[in-house]
């Protein structure tokens, strides 16, 4: 998978399986009136029904701290971690990028659908601040879907609006 910046979404799904489909997901962090204020981690993953792990997407850490110190508070992205983050190598190609500034922000993910099998799903949107607290956000979807499929929801303190877009 790749991780781009780009909104272009061209590729159709075929019924059945979701075939060579570009998923983008937006994301808002909102600005917080705090004494202290840390760009907060960030995880996205799509979820199956049964709640399990189908893809991980983005996970936004401080990767450039020395020595990987950044890796130590990806455990403060609780439900991640305990899906499955635990077991991840990191920095994983693709997948691992920088944490984001307040804002919204676009990810671009080529083929990320591509070996889902129809059914329903979940976009996760998990984003943890040092010094602050933990939110999830996520928006149901079911693939394949007729034509583009676009869904969303909103968080209340550390995530704003979260959309996916499947074309």
């Amino acid at each position: 998978m790749k991780l781009s910046h780009s909104l272009a979404l061209t590729l159709p799904l075929a019924s059945g399986w979701a075939m060579a489909a570009d998923l983008s997901v937006k994301f808002e962090l909102p600005q917080l009136q705090v004494a202290e204020y840390h760009k907060p981690y960030v995880a996205v993953w799509i979820e199956k029904a049964d709640q399990t792990v189908a893809s991980n997407l983005a996970v936004l850490y401080d990767v450039k701290k020395k020595d990987n110190a950044g890796e130590k508070w990806i455990k403060d992205l609780r439900t991640w971690w305990r899906k499955g983050g635990k077991d991840v190598k990191l920095p994983m190609d693709g997948v691992s990028g920088a944490t984001k500034a307040v804002g919204s922000h676009t990810l671009n993910f080529a083929g990320a659908t591509d070996k889902l099998p129809a059914g329903e799903y979940k976009l996760v949107v998990e984003a943890a601040r040092e010094a602050g607290g933990r939110e999830i956000v996520r928006v149901p979807f079911t693939l394949p879907a007729k034509g583009k499929l676009a869904a969303n929801a909103a968080g209340k303190e550390e995530l704003g609006a979260v959309a996916i877009a499947v074309q």
